[in-house]
This record gives structure tokens, C-alpha cells and sequence, in this order.
């Protein structure tokens, strides 16, 4: 799990501490490298009484234009792999949707998305999730979630991480009481993983619903 520590400038409770991420300019005032192209827009959920989170990437151009996370045809894949509908999804009493980076990251040349930006995570994770005490059940979506919420447990790559779900899931609920377990990114753009590795369906898929009926209800 991530450090339970608090960074200079991210104390007082949850409510306070999103207002100030729903504000913050790191990555255009004081980048990591390049400053981001366009201006902030951070995007994501969250209340203390969440016993489930969502914990992705960045926010893509659509959930950008809108500002409501998954927003789109990832979003729709994801809560078919749920197993949830669009209102207890967006229910952030129950569930929080905390992704890597707060801010679509921008476009490479040839149009797929940036990776998240380094400033969340360095500035806002550790705070955020120090506070987040209900949490049962985190979803580490993508190789950047899973480095983050799984040091030391992630595999070399993605799939590797993924097909090692059920020991992930069970020692880290034993370790301190907050289940997670990895999964890919919902992209439409892995649909040639999901038919490689048919066992995403047919075996964590179930085990995936079960776990966030315990975790929410």
C-alpha cells in the first residue's frame, strides 16, 4: 500500500484537501519536465465513507470536456466489468475514483494519451489515501496504478501483474484489510489483450463483481 504519510501543504480533512486538488496548477506552474499544454482541469471523486475505489490513469479528452470521470466508451466497459450501473458508480459516498494523474495529460504525435502526470501522485496521492479509512476494496487499473498502489507486488509487466490477481487480492486483504486487485485499463484499445488472455473474463471478472458487491453492497 502507499505510504501513509502527509506532504507539506495537504493537511486538514478529505473535503479540504480535494478543494485544494480541484485548484492545483503544479502542472503548469512548477512542471515535471514539460508544462502541461492546456490548462488544469482535475477530475476526480471522493468521500470519506467510500469503501470502494477506482484508481486509473488520466482523465481522456472527453471526461476532460465534461469533467465527470469515465465518461466514456472506457467507462461503459468498466461498469459492464463491474457489474454496476451509472448511478451507484457515481455514488462517491460509496465510491471514490482517484486516478493517477487529476488532468488529461495531452495527446503524443500520433494521438494516443500521455501518460498520467507525475505532479498528482508526488503532491496529492498519499494524502488522499490517508484519509480514505473506509476503503475495503481498491481496482488498480493500468501499469501506473499498479506501480503506485502494489510497490513490490507488480509484476514485470501488466499481464504478468493481472494473472497474479488472486494472490494480490488475498495478501493485501490480509495485510491490512483493503483488497486490491489489478486489472487492465478498460480501453477499447485492449480489446486484442482481452482475447489473449480469455481468463480475464472467465475467471476474474466473477471474482471481481463478488468482491465489490462485499465492498458496497
Amino acid at each position: 500500500m502507499p505510504r501513509q504519510s502527509t506532504p507539506n501543504g495537504t493537511g486538514g480533512s478529505l473535503a479540504e484537501l480535494l478543494a485544494k486538488v480541484r485548484t492545483c496548477r503544479v502542472c503548469r506552474d512548477r512542471p515535471i519536465g514539460p508544462q502541461l499544454p492546456h490548462e488544469p482541469r482535475p477530475v476526480l471523486r471522493a468521500d470519506a465513507t467510500a469503501t470502494l475505489c477506482i484508481a486509473g490513469q488520466a482523465p481522456g479528452t472527453r471526461v476532460h470536456a465534461t469533467g465527470v470521470p469515465f465518461n466514456d466508451p472506457s467507462g461503459d466497459r468498466l461498469r459492464q466489468w463491474m457489474g454496476i450501473e451509472r448511478p451507484k458508480f457515481y455514488d462517491a459516498s460509496r465510491v471514490a475514483i482517484v486516478p493517477m494523474g487529476f488532468c488529461f495529460p495531452g495527446l503524443s504525435g500520433a494521438g494516443a494519451d500521455l501518460p498520467p502526470r507525475g505532479e498528482c501522485a508526488d503532491t496529492w496521492h498519499d494524502a488522499i489515501f490517508a484519509r480514505l479509512l473506509a476503503l475495503r476494496l481498491i481496482l488498480a487499473i493500468g501499469a501506473f496504478a499498479q506501480a503506485y498502489h502494489l510497490p513490490g507486488r507488480a509484476g514485470a509487466n501488466l499481464t504478468e501483474t493481472v494473472r497474479n490477481w488472486r494472490e494480490i487480492a488475498a495478501a493485501t486483504a490480509a495485510e491490512d484489510g483493503r483488497k486490491i486487485i489489478p486489472l487492465p485499463h478498460s480501453s477499447w484499445r485492449n480489446s486484442g489483450w482481452l482475447k489473449k488472455n480469455r481468463w480475464f473474463e472467465a475467471e476474474l471478472l466473477p471474482a471481481l463483481r463478488a468482491a465489490i458487491a462485499d465492498a458496497i453492497g
